[in-house]
């Protein structure tokens, strides 16, 4: 369930920072940016700071789960 929330949410505040790029600042797009960059190192270190929150508050991960 948490690698679902990680991909939502980085799926989501890209779209988000497109959006805005066109409608208000091409600024935005350093949040697109930002968002790719977390991704990438997340892949490399395994770590990511969404992912991990979310197992603080408890939210289960799905491994071996079969969707």
């Amino acid at each position: 369930m948490r690698e679902r929330i990680v991909r939502t949410v980085a799926g989501s505040m890209i779209l988000f920072s497109v959006t805005l790029s066109q409608l208000h600042s091409t600024n935005w797009l350093w949040l697109t940016a930002f968002v790719g960059f977390n991704l990438l190192q997340s892949s490399i270190t395994r770590f990511c700071p969404l992912e991990w929150g979310l197992k603080k508050f408890g939210v289960q991960s799905g491994e071996g789960k079969c969707y």
